[in-house]
């Protein structure tokens, strides 16, 4: 019954990325944790896949639309991809199974993951949840890219996102807003192309240190991108607003699901 859910879950994470432009990656490694019985640092690497390959579908669109730009997006994804790559093949690899332990407490490196992947779901959903800053909606920001500040933010959201398995759009987006002066549409449209490229170059990391199950990897991947097409359709007929504030609330909640999950049967 889990399985069955686990693959409902699939065509969710797809359907709310359709629907909203962002935000249903944050279900992906939850999905495949808690429904699946995948382990934490495998789920976090299928998580690449499922999200840079349902990212790419919903740059394409974007593109078409004129809603990408591609130079700032290679320019950002190129420190970003390379933080993803080397956080993937060496960093993650890299933490002890058991981080502390002492007479009354242990932290494992599968519950310091999932904790970390929960307080990212945090601040995703206060993203989510927070009325947009007014200036962020122009469709022309003055100013030139500010570099100096833009790539090292980066380099830090690349290691952030090889860490966690998510697509990290709630932190893209504003960077690109802000420091590479474009307009929250294109914003939006640039972070999808950012994060398929971040997620499959951080995805190829992992290759060496795990084995792939490629059948439920694609099959799952498919039924997302299904979903995908579903919200895309579904995107015109649904208040956007109310439903990015509802699923705001529901990652909160998932947020502390695994926070107490995690600490409590510790």
């Amino acid at each position: 019954m889990e399985s069955f859910f686990g693959y409902i879950g699939a065509f969710c994470i797809g359907l709310v990325l359709g629907l909203t432009g962002g935000g249903g990656s944050i279900l992906t490694v939850p999905v495949l944790v808690y429904l699946l019985g995948i382990q934490p640092v495998t789920a976090t690497a299928y998580s690449l896949f499922i999200v840079g390959t349902t990212s790419t579908f919903g740059a394409f669109r974007n593109y078409f639309k004129g809603l990408v730009a591609v130079k700032t997006a290679v320019l950002f994804a190129i420190p970003s991809f390379i933080a993803v790559f080397l956080t993937r093949r060496f960093l993650v690899p890299a933490i002890p199974e058991t981080i502390i332990s002492t007479s009354g407490f242990t932290l494992s490196k599968d519950t310091f993951l999932m904790a970390l992947f929960a307080v990212i779901m945090f601040f995703a959903a206060m993203a989510m949840l927070r009325k947009k800053v007014a200036t962020c909606d122009t469709e022309s920001n003055s100013g030139s890219t500010n570099y100096r500040y833009l790539i090292p933010q980066v380099f830090l959201i690349g290691i952030l996102i090889g860490m966690v398995g998510a697509g990290g759009g709630f932190l893209i987006i504003p960077t690109l807003v802000f420091f590479a002066r474009l307009p929250m549409k294109k914003a939006v449209g640039t972070s999808l192309l950012i994060i398929a490229i971040n997620s499959l170059i951080g995805f190829t990391g992992d290759l060496e240190n795990l084995n792939v199950d490629w059948n439920f990897l694609l099959t799952f991947t498919l039924l997302s991108v299904f979903g995908i097409f579903a919200g895309i359709f579904l995107n015109k007929y649904i208040n956007e607003t109310q439903l990015k504030k509802g699923f705001g609330w529901f990652v909160l909640i998932m947020a502390v699901y695994i926070l107490l999950k995690e600490f409590l049967h510790m």
